[in-house]
């Protein structure tokens, strides 16, 4: 779904970062500092971004380039669907985030909605672990694998978190404006889809 431009220059990158972890050779290294200025390049034509500031989100990282991990949780009660109002862009997703070092999937699911919506809930099964490119989310610099856990309510109070301005169920009919950023309408329906029908398989790719 992604543009071939934004796939290229992650390539690179992620070629670069390997390169640079694992080279001895001094002449290797300063060809994958190239590889890597390449990628940077390519970002810094097809965006608005300057290019230090590319150099810093994209290119900052070391070693073995692997996948950022995005949790998202799907918590159903009286068969609709609970989301969150984001702060930074006013609109509508699953509670989640990125997965925390030392926390399972599960745990960072019932800490995101417990901190973004104020419920606790029970995470009873992996419905889809999607590759963000592949569906249609906006572009970004990252590689991102989404993790989407089903959830049912245990207790707790709905109430605003530090990052959300509002915490709502929602019926399939009528979902509000998504923050398309986190999570699409293709992937609420997969929700809803799930919840309906709890014998289907995890959902991958």
């Amino acid at each position: 779904m992604e543009p071939k431009w934004l796939t290229y220059a992650k390539q690179l990158q992620a070629i670069a970062q390997a390169g640079i972890a694992y080279s001895k050779d001094v002449y290797d290294l300063e060809r994958f500092e190239q590889i890597r200025e390449l990628s940077v390049d390519i970002l810094a034509h097809y965006t608005e971004l300057e290019h230090h500031t590319l150099r810093e989100l994209f290119a900052n990282e070391t070693g073995y380039a692997t996948p950022k991990v995005d949790v998202r949780a799907t918590v159903f009660s009286e068969g609709k669907i609970l989301l969150v109002r984001e702060k930074q862009d006013g609109l509508w997703a699953l509670p989640g985030g990125w997965a925390d070092i030392g926390q399972t999937m599960s745990e960072v699911a019932v800490k995101e909605v417990r901190e973004e919506s104020g419920l606790l809930v029970r995470p009873e099964k992996l419905i889809a672990v999607l590759d963000k490119q592949k569906h249609p989310h906006p572009p970004s610099a990252y590689s991102v694998y989404k993790l989407f856990i089903q959830c049912f309510v245990t207790g707790g109070t709905i109430q605003k978190g530090l990052e959300t301005s509002d915490v709502q169920f929602f019926e399939e009919a009528n979902i509000p404006a998504l923050s398309l950023a986190r999570n699409t309408a293709s992937q609420i329906t997969m929700a809803f889809d799930h919840f309906r029908n709890p014998e289907r398989p995890t959902q991958f790719d």
